[in-house]
């Protein structure tokens, strides 16, 4: 088990970790709305809005996850990664493509030499109902495939049934099968019914080595808000503080505009601070959040808004 300090005794037996999440501050949700949509209110430049386009390109997780996906959307997929603006090539490449395991190798060929990192979901995405032995064959196969994110849903049951260690565990677990692979553990934070439950989980996440704590699996009614994802920053943020370790967030879901990313950007650097301003502590999970940065980045750049039929359909 990891020994953070000074975190060593809290992971020690069920009743220590269980009395420390539950020692945990609670979550003001009154306040932490309304500093969520205060800091959702302000406006940037137009220099900075081109920045922040930029930026927000660079941290998107571009993800296909559906039933119906094939090696040829999951190439095509990837091709838009590569080269998300055929018409003007300095436009920055997304940093990842996120798919099912058994498409990985898929991704991992189509990506070659992009510097496009492969991210998979596994351990039973997205539910996360199975055993845990599947689970981390799931893992193993990813890896083995070429991922070189692995993209985990935690046991969503055990965590609201107060099974806090055997969560911890299976996080520990999955994270040893990862090898060089980066870990971003997903809460499902539509599913915890709290802020509190979502700040405790935070906690657990990164107790664990999570190298990313992550909103949603965008298959639920309630994915990445900006409330939830302010609190999750605030976890980052205190976690290096006190550890000095740094771990990333992404939120996933929901997020379809450059007005919405832009949003969740003043976020990250009001809260966590320009540290977290970078694709490796943040990301964006999405699929058609691109195409409104790319419309918004032509119409930046030649004053005329292109209308969807500029970019490509996913």
């Amino acid at each position: 088990m990891p020994t953070i300090a000074p975190f060593a005794d809290v992971t020690a037996s069920d009743r220590a970790l269980r009395r420390f999440l539950h020692g945990l501050p609670g979550v003001d949700a009154v306040g932490l709305e309304a500093r969520a949509a205060s800091l959702g209110t302000r406006s940037i430049k137009t220099t900075a809005k081109a920045y922040a386009i930029d930026l927000a390109v660079s941290m998107i997780d571009l993800t296909t996850l559906e039933g119906a996906d094939t090696p040829g959307k999951v190439r095509a997929l990837a091709a838009k990664a590569v080269n998300p603006d055929p018409l003007d090539r300095t436009t920055p490449r997304p940093a990842a493509v996120c798919v099912y395991p058994d498409m990985a190798a898929t991704a991992a060929a189509a990506l070659a030499g992009s510097g496009v990192k492969v991210a998979s979901v596994a351990t039973a995405f997205p539910a996360g109902r199975a055993a845990l032995g599947v689970k981390l064959a799931d893992v193993r196969d990813a890896v083995a495939a070429g991922a070189d994110e692995i993209d985990m849903v935690i046991d969503r049951g055990a965590f609201l049934s107060g099974r806090y260690l055997q969560v911890y565990e299976e996080i520990l677990a999955v994270k040893a099968e990862c090898g060089d692979a980066r870990l971003k553990v997903i809460f499902e934070t539509g599913e915890l019914s709290t802020y509190d439950n979502i700040r405790r989980a935070s906690w657990l996440g990164m107790l664990a080595g999570a190298d990313f704590i992550k909103t949603s699996t965008g298959k639920v009614a309630v994915n990445a808000t900006p409330a939830n994802t302010l609190l999750m920053l605030q976890a980052v943020r205190d976690f290096r503080e006190q550890t000095g370790v740094q771990v990333g967030v992404k939120p996933a879901g929901g997020i379809r505009t450059t007005k919405d990313a832009v949003k969740f950007l003043v976020l990250v650097n009001e809260t966590a601070g320009e540290d977290w301003l970078d694709s490796h502590w943040f990301r964006f999970g999405a699929s058609s959040l691109l195409n409104d940065l790319l419309m918004q980045r032509q119409k930046l750049s030649s004053g005329r808004y292109s209308g969807p039929d500029y970019v490509t359909v996913d």
